[in-house]
């Protein structure tokens, strides 16, 4: 018997879908982009998921469609970020902070194609969404510790630094994206050409409506930690960054918020799957 191979319904999109979705997801990203949560002061900020409409265009259109879809993407952040080109010591350093941050740290949104197979799409989308989030965060580290090192990180123990440095803004970015990756993946089908609802007749409104609340308690909490955590790593006086600043952080704050947030989160999410039982029952 010969093997059956499956047909990728989105092989047969015209290009003026493909197109024009794209166009749309782009200035999606960058409108997210530009809603900053928290920004560094040389460069990196805090967003409500702006790297996801590029994870999701990856995952409709494969990672070749979507590798061009990022150096479009990385093309438009380097020219809304150039005031951070401008600190360059050198031609060299300009190109690199170019590569680095800017083209290669947004194409690594075509990763999250990479998973279009896996039967559960959530868990495509939200192990997508990480990996895009740990290839960027790398690429951050690596322009850190090298051109970076003696502007905003110290020349002694540069990678440590620019790891911390990096961490405190892709850390809260990371969650925020992976969370809403997997909110999405699960209400939402992107492997059709028509993009339409998942599972619709199991998962009831009510439900969808704890889903929300619960995402922007938790977005509201990390942005929450993120001004009680950003303002202590800046000089009071020069302004410049200063990681020693951690230590006068108020972690039992930073404890109380994450703990409330998380108690009242869960308390949503069991009435939630209460709901969605009842609904399955009747």
């Amino acid at each position: 018997m010969s093997k059956i191979e499956k047909v990728d319904p989105m092989r047969g999109v015209k290009m003026t879908q493909k197109l024009t979705e794209t166009g749309l997801m782009l200035a999606l990203a960058v409108i997210l982009s530009i809603v900053k949560i928290a920004e560094l002061p040389y460069g990196g900020s805090i967003t409500l998921a702006s790297m996801l409409p590029m994870i999701i265009i990856a995952y409709r259109y494969g990672v070749g469609w979507g590798s061009l879809a990022g150096v479009v993407y990385g093309l438009i952040q380097m020219i809304l970020g150039m005031n951070n080109v401008s600190y360059a010591t050198s031609i060299i350093a300009a190109i690199a902070i170019i590569l680095l941050d800017y083209l290669f740290a947004f194409t690594v949104t075509c990763l999250g194609g990479l998973f279009r197979g896996m039967k559960s799409q959530s868990a495509a989308f939200g192990i997508g969404a990480l990996l895009v989030c740990f290839a960027r965060y790398v690429f951050h580290v690596i322009s850190g510790c090298t051109v970076w090192a003696g502007l905003s990180i110290p020349t002694g123990d540069a990678f440590f630094y620019s790891m911390i440095y990096n961490a405190t803004y892709m850390l809260p970015e990371t969650i925020i994206t992976v969370v809403a990756a997997l909110y999405l993946g699960s209400v939402i089908d992107f492997s059709s050409p028509r993009l339409k609802a998942a599972n619709v007749e199991r998962i009831p409104m009510p439900a969808h409506v704890l889903n929300v609340i619960s995402g922007l308690l938790f977005v509201s909490a990390i942005a929450a930690v993120v001004a009680m955590v950003f303002p202590k790593l800046q000089n009071a006086d020069s302004g410049e960054f200063d990681i020693t600043g951690i230590s006068s952080v108020n972690t039992t704050a930073i404890i109380i918020v994450a703990a409330v947030a998380l108690v009242i989160i869960c308390a949503l999410q069991l009435v939630k799957l209460y709901v969605v039982k009842n609904a399955k029952e009747s």
